[in-house]
C-alpha cells in the first residue's frame, strides 16, 4: 500500500493568512485545505487519514472555541489554534478541551511547522490505535457465545478444570474452546489474551463474566 499523505486542514476568515499558511504547508509535503469560515469547515467531510487542524479563534459565524466543541469526538484531527492576541482564559479553555497548541499571529514558521508535525504524529498514533481496537472487536465478534464464555473465566483467572466445572462441560472440551479462542483473537499467551479483554472493556465479575 502507497503511504497516506497527512492533510492539514486551515480556518481562518482572513485570505492572506489561508493563501501564507496553505503555501507553507504545501511546501513542507503535507496536503492542505483551506476554508474561510467555521460552517464550510463543517460541511467537509471527516477522513480517516492522518489530520490536524490549524483554526483562527476569531471567526465570523462560528467561533474557533464552538467549533472545537462541535468536532469534539474527532480525537483523531487535533486543534493548534491561532490568534491575532493573547487571551490568556481562552487559551486554558482551549487547552483544557484538548487543543494540542495556541498559537499567536504574526506566526512563526518554524513554531507552526513543529506544531502541524507534533499534531499529525498524534492523529497518526490515534488511528492506529483505533485500527487495533476495531480489529479486536472483529476477532471477538467471531467468537461462539461458548468461545466467549470460556474467554472470560480463563482470563478471570480460572483454571481449566474449574471453567470446566462452572459451565458443566469436560476439561477436554474446554481446552479445545480455549484453542479456538486463542487463535481466533490472535493471542499468543493468556497474557496477551487478558490484555485484549482489558481492551475490549471487559471486567470480569466475581463470576469471571464480563
Amino acid at each position: 500500500m502507497l503511504p497516506v499523505m497527512p492533510i492539514v486542514f486551515v480556518v481562518d476568515d482572513d485570505f492572506s493568512v489561508r493563501e501564507s499558511v496553505g503555501e507553507l504547508i504545501r511546501y513542507t509535503g503535507y496536503q492542505v485545505e483551506t476554508f474561510a469560515s467555521a460552517r464550510e469547515f463543517l460541511g467537509r467531510p471527516a477522513v480517516r487519514v492522518p489530520s490536524c487542524l490549524v483554526l483562527d479563534i476569531s471567526l465570523p459565524d462560528l467561533n474557533g472555541l464552538e467549533l472545537q466543541e462541535r468536532i469534539a469526538k474527532r480525537v483523531d484531527m487535533p486543534i493548534i489554534f491561532i490568534t491575532g492576541y493573547g487571551d490568556i482564559p481562552m487559551t486554558v479553555q482551549a487547552m483544557k478541551a484538548g487543543a494540542v497548541e495556541f498559537l499567536t499571529k504574526p506566526l512563526g514558521h518554524d513554531v507552526l511547522l513543529s506544531a502541524i508535525k507534533s499534531a499529525l504524529d498524534r492523529s497518526q498514533t490515534t488511528l492506529d490505535h483505533e485500527a487495533e481496537l476495531q480489529a479486536l472487536r472483529d476477532h471477538y465478534a467471531s467468537l461462539s457465545g461458548r468461545e466467549r464464555e470460556v474467554m472470560a473465566l480463563v482470563v478471570s483467572g480460572m483454571m481449566n478444570k474449574h471453567v470446566a466445572g462452572e459451565l458443566g462441560i469436560s476439561e477436554i472440551t474446554v481446552k479445545a474452546h480455549r484453542g479456538r479462542v486463542m487463535r481466533k483473537m490472535e493471542a499468543n499467551s493468556l497474557a496477551d489474551l487478558v490484555k485484549m479483554s482489558t481492551s475490549l472493556g471487559f471486567a470480569p465479575n466475581a463470576n469471571g463474566r464480563p
